[in-house]
């Protein structure tokens, strides 16, 4: 979402994020118990039967579901005044989508079609239950928009539903049409559909270039623009590399015509944090472990002079968080740490139920389906498996597309 003036503990003061900037607010706090990950991601969860055992995805699938989705499909974001928010429908479609659960997939996507679409296909970023005019900003947030597609896309494909296919179709190219604009040369994916173009430079989130996401789309919404907006999105990521670690910003601007110099967004913290911890995520996700965001934030994570892991570090003076990263960015750590150096996870994920905030928790279930969803032997560049699920193409389907296959 587009997010990201900071709430911080009381003894920093963080940067006040310019008028109609959309900002997020999170509940900071340490690493949690935590849960081992094993690869029953898909089984069926509607029924409400019992859980395997206590490390089986499905139950945090579940605890997600019963904590942070209300009965008519709202995704309530507790760790900002309990708004809810276009990426947090994304995402619970992704997860009842990797979980099976139908039910919890129409409730969540009617809610979001009902409530925050727009007239262009895209989606209002915000809903305020406690405001008379609840959705009071229509401002979309491009990786919201690009997650309820990409869902819609899955779920087209599970249970064989044209609407779903349609309605992800419809969202692709509203997201082409409105959000993609070039920028030096080279197709810019932007953060929303105002407030980010400037007379003398462009402002971007590079946690919104979702590679899984805008490949799929890219297969089913056929346009070369996909694969420009995939290209360039990498290229530009190779040279968003800042401070001691090389680590991307959480958010960057882009100067107009000369060189087009990248660097960390005036208006926000020049930290790789809550935002930017997504970046090798996806990455990851995607089969791209060779990639310096995937190197760099695995550096980071795994530095063996924090006695515990941050939850974020300036990328100017290189100072990091005088406090433990949450649950939810551990788990990331850990998924990041273990297909981009090709091993087994090295330590149990955080359990979702221990989660201290909505995204917190959200970020071990997209841990959790990500490596899922990235087989070993193909991270590892390995043979792949004799007969691939069609998601899992996503790796090889990339490295084509930058080798300019």
């Amino acid at each position: 979402m587009l997010s990201e003036a900071l709430t911080l503990p009381a003894q920093e003061a963080a940067p006040k994020a310019p008028p109609s900037r959309i900002t997020r607010r999170l509940i900071l706090a340490g690493a949690t118990t935590a849960l081992v990950l094993t690869p029953a991601c898909g089984a069926a969860t509607s029924g409400g039967e019992e859980a395997t055992g206590p490390d089986d995805p499905a139950a945090q699938y579940r605890a997600f579901r019963d904590r942070y989705i209300l009965g008519d499909g709202r995704v309530v974001d507790t760790g900002n005044q309990g708004i809810s928010h276009s990426e947090g429908q994304g995402y619970a479609m992704l997860f009842a989508e990797a979980f099976d659960d139908r039910p919890t997939f129409d409730r969540v996507y009617q809610w979001a079609r009902r409530t925050l679409r727009r007239p262009d296909g895209l989606h209002s970023w915000r809903f305020r239950p406690d405001q008379r005019v609840r959705v009071d900003d229509p401002n979309n947030a491009t990786d919201g928009d690009l997650y309820i597609a990409w869902a819609l896309l899955r779920a087209a494909d599970r249970w064989r539903d044209a609407e779903y296919r349609r309605d992800g179709i419809a969202i692709g190219q509203a997201v082409l049409s409105r959000l993609v604009m070039e920028v030096n040369g080279r197709m810019v994916l932007l953060p929303a559909a105002q407030g980010f173009q400037h007379a003398d430079r462009v402002v971007v989130n590079p946690s919104y270039y979702a590679f899984p996401a805008l490949f799929a789309l890219s297969r089913t919404v056929p346009d070369r623009a996909w694969q420009r907006v995939m290209g360039d999105g990498v290229q530009m990521l190779r040279g968003m590399r800042y401070g001691r670690w090389g680590l991307p910003a959480d958010w960057v601007e882009i100067g107009r015509g000369g060189s087009g110099q990248a660097r960390p967004a005036a208006g926000w913290p020049t930290r790789f944090s809550y935002d930017a911890v997504r970046v090798p995520l996806h990455m990851a996700w995607a089969g791209m472990t060779d990639e310096p965001a995937v190197r760099a934030a695995n550096n980071f994570w795994n530095d063996p002079g924090f006695s515990v892991r941050p939850a974020w570090t300036d990328l100017r003076t290189g100072q990091v968080a005088p406090y433990s990263a949450p649950s939810g960015i551990n788990a990331v750590a850990e998924v990041t740490t273990a297909t981009g150096w090709h091993r087994g996870i090295a330590k149990p994920l955080p359990s979702v139920a221990r989660s201290p905030d909505y995204y917190s928790a959200a970020l071990a279930i997209l841990s959790r389906i990500a490596l899922r969803e990235n087989p070993r032997n193909l991270m590892a560049g390995g043979p792949p498996p004799a007969a691939p699920p069609p998601r899992n193409a996503v790796a090889g389907g990339l490295r084509r597309l930058w080798n300019g296959a």
